[in-house]
């Protein structure tokens, strides 16, 4: 397979991406251009901005003597061969408690000896600290409307994927609202296939960039900020616990700062804790850490303000 496309649409993507954001938050990304002797990239990350409290967008592309096994675990028949792989990973970690934390990644492997030993992964997803049902609906129509030109089946195939698989399985609790998720994906043909993981990557900023203006401006207090902490700590347990991608970069001997870029800056955890009943904290769990049908909610405004 000859990644030749797949790089050069990632490479642009990045650049979209960074330019986009930099415009929202009027902060800089530092660039890192960083080379392994089996590959390299460029990792953009944000700190500190106006907006974001963190923000990055890595691009990478390596090769490798043999499959890691975060990868061929699926693939056992292609264990021991080597492979290229390539992709884009963004996580926004926004400083209001209001502004939904997101999470975007696009990625191809390619393995040799077999001209058909290839596949693309990737998808959003969305976790609210504090929920709002028309923020959610708006992101999974957005991702229903990316894959609908592939066929009725796709949202639907990759929504339940990525309840799956964004659950924090040691606690039974999902990471957030869910999204879209595939993986090991080799339908019809490469450009096919290819063509929705582009459709998954354009579709992100139209996705949350409405979430993020519309929060980013909310007053909050001390009480939010240490909810948005006690909620990152399980995007932190997920990321090091459960996640692929994060297991593989470090396998493959990826540059780990910008592997673990994906952690907020600041978390906590609490031992036991429970929000009080009839609480904006409490509603989180019951009304958004739920598998549901977005798409069937009646959009309504529903503030966890009152």
């Amino acid at each position: 397979m000859d990644t030749t496309p797949v790089s050069r649409y990632l490479t642009e993507l990045q650049l979209m991406l960074v330019q986009r954001l930099e415009q929202m938050d009027g902060g800089g990304f530092r660039r890192d251009r960083w080379s392994r002797p089996q590959g390299g990239g460029l990792s953009c990350v944000l700190e500190n901005g106006r907006m974001l409290e963190r923000g990055g967008v890595n691009f990478s592309h390596i090769q490798g003597d043999a499959l890691p096994p975060a990868a061929s675990s699926a693939h056992p028949e292609l264990a021991g061969r080597r492979f290229e792989a390539l992709g884009l990973s963004l996580v926004l970690h926004p400083r209001n408690p209001y502004a939904p934390i997101s999470h975007m990644n696009v990625r191809c492997f390619a393995a040799d000896g077999e001209s058909g030993a290839w596949w693309f992964g990737g998808g959003m997803d969305l976790t609210p600290v504090y929920g709002f049902r028309e923020d959610v609906v708006h992101f999974h129509q957005v991702c229903h409307d990316a894959l609908a030109p592939f066929g009725a089946g796709y949202y639907p195939r990759f929504k339940q994927w990525c309840d799956d698989y964004f659950l924090l399985k040691h606690r039974n609790e999902p990471r957030g609202a869910g999204g879209i998720f595939f993986d090991d994906l080799h339908d019809v043909s490469v450009d096919f296939s290819f063509a929705i993981a582009r459709s998954v990557g354009d579709g992100f900023l139209p996705a949350v960039l409405p979430l993020l203006e519309r929060r980013k401006d909310t007053p909050y207090g001390e009480r939010e900020r240490d909810f948005q902490a006690y909620r990152r700590g399980r995007y932190v347990e997920f990321n090091l616990l459960h996640d692929r991608g994060t297991l593989f970069g470090l396998q493959s001997g990826g540059r780990t700062e910008s592997i673990l870029m994906s952690l907020p800056p600041r978390a906590a955890w609490r031992y036991d804790w429970q929000p009080l009943p009839g609480t904006p904290e409490a509603s989180l769990a019951r009304e958004f850490l739920v598998r549901r049908d977005w798409l069937a909610v009646e959009t309504e405004t529903h503030s966890p303000l009152t």
